[in-house]
């Protein structure tokens, strides 16, 4: 039997605080708001909540880090690197989305180092920039899990006994069943879900 099993949710993007301050944020920090800062920012507070989803197994031990490194799938001309965004769990919304922009160029100018590509410990895909709508992402060894985002759909969401259209996005956490059981790994995704769906959660550190 495969020790690598995955769950998925569903997440509302109708973010009313990402839409409310996206222009001033985009304003006083020269870059857009997206919505890549907002998942790595979710990962990063459940990653320092759930050690054992940050940790890998090496032989007999299982090795714990104390810092989130996230490595980031970014599609260039030559194929698709993985660079790493390091100590996620210490920056803001702004130095997020200044960091991966960099990355992002960098891996394009084909600029990046092996050394920017060595050591995370968790791994966020976007597929959705692809169009796509589910998937099973593979995770991205030694690591012990990988989420995977995918692309915004409207769909109908009961909301107060009525339906109401939202823009939602499915996304999967792929894992190792070895270190990670089927209810740790619900309960990532449902810290990632409130996160991305109310940044307050993580502002008040809940």
């Amino acid at each position: 039997e495969s020790p690598y099993h995955y769950h998925k949710a569903v997440v509302s993007t109708q973010s009313t605080g990402r839409n409310k301050f996206k222009d001033d944020f985009n304003k006083r920090h020269g870059i857009k708001l997206g919505f890549m800062s907002a998942f790595m920012k979710a990962s990063a507070s459940a990653l320092t909540e759930m050690p054992e989803v940050n940790a890998f197994i090496d032989g007999k031990d299982i090795i714990y880090r104390d810092y989130v490194d996230i490595s980031v799938a970014v599609a260039t001309p030559k194929g698709l690197v993985v660079p790493v965004l390091r100590n996620v769990e210490t920056m803001s919304y702004a130095e997020i989305e200044k960091g991966l922009n960099n990355l992002g160029k960098r891996a394009r100018d084909g600029a990046l180092a092996i050394e920017d590509m060595d050591g995370g410990t968790f791994t966020v895909s976007n597929g959705g920039v692809f169009g796509s709508m589910f998937g099973t992402p593979i995770i991205n060894l030694p690591q012990s899990a990988i989420l995977g985002m995918h692309s915004i759909q409207e769909r109908p969401v009961a909301r107060n006994g009525k339906v109401e259209i939202r823009p939602m996005m499915y996304v999967a956490l792929t894992y190792d069943h070895r270190l990670i059981d089927g209810r740790e790994a619900v309960t990532f995704l449902k810290r990632i879900k409130s996160g991305v769906e109310d940044p307050g959660v993580l502002l008040l550190d809940l």
